[in-house]
C-alpha cells in the first residue's frame, strides 16, 4: 500500500492512544488541509500490511487502536481492509477518517469500501471544511464532519453518532 507515513502514539486522532497509519493520495485535497503532503497519488512510500502490523505489534501495549487517516484510505480499501482485520486480530479497534460522507461512501463504487466500514469501529466523514472550522471539536476539524459508531449504526439502521 502507499503511505505518507506513521504516527506511532496520538491522543488526537480517535479515543485513547492510538497508532496513525496515514494513506498516500487524497482526491478532495480541501484548502486549509493540515496534510497536503498526502494529496499526491505518486507521493510517500509502499509499505507492506506485514511491516505495519509488525510496527504496531511494538507498541500494542501502549495503545486501544489503530487509526487510518490520509489522504484518502477508501482509495486503498482493500489493502486498509485487511490491516483492519489484523488490528481487530489482535485486539485493537479501529478508527477510519474520510473526506467522503458516510452516504458517499454507500453509493462509491470502489472495491472494498464496505468491507472497510464494517472493518472499522467508529467513521469520521466529511471534507474539512475551512469556513466551518472548529477547534475545540474531538477527533475532527470542522463542524460538518461527523465521528460515527459505524457497529450502532449498522444494529439500528440508522446512522449513529458518537460526538
Amino acid at each position: 500500500m502507499r503511505v505518507a507515513g506513521f504516527v506511532e502514539e496520538s491522543i488526537v486522532d480517535g479515543p485513547g492512544v492510538r497508532f496513525v497509519v496515514f494513506a498516500q493520495g487524497c482526491p478532495h485535497q480541501c484548502p486549509g488541509c493540515h496534510n497536503p503532503l498526502t494529496w499526491d497519488l505518486e507521493g510517500g512510500k509502499d509499505a507492506t500490511i506485514k511491516e505495519i502490523i509488525r510496527m504496531i505489534k511494538k507498541k500494542r501495549k501502549n495503545i486501544r487502536g489503530i487509526t487510518l487517516s490520509g489522504g484518502e484510505p477508501f482509495l486503498q480499501a482493500p489493502e486498509m481492509v485487511l490491516l483492519a482485520q489484523k488490528a481487530r486480530e489482535i485486539g485493537l479497534d479501529v478508527v477510519t477518517y474520510t473526506g467522503y460522507t458516510y452516504e458517499e461512501l454507500q453509493q462509491l463504487d470502489l472495491p472494498g469500501v464496505q468491507e472497510l466500514l464494517d472493518a472499522s469501529d467508529i467513521l469520521v466523514d466529511g471534507p474539512f471544511l475551512i469556513e466551518q472550522r472548529d477547534i475545540s471539536l474531538s477527533f475532527r476539524g470542522s463542524i460538518n464532519q461527523r465521528v460515527i459508531d459505524l457497529a450502532g449504526t449498522k444494529a439500528t439502521g440508522k446512522l449513529v453518532l458518537i460526538a
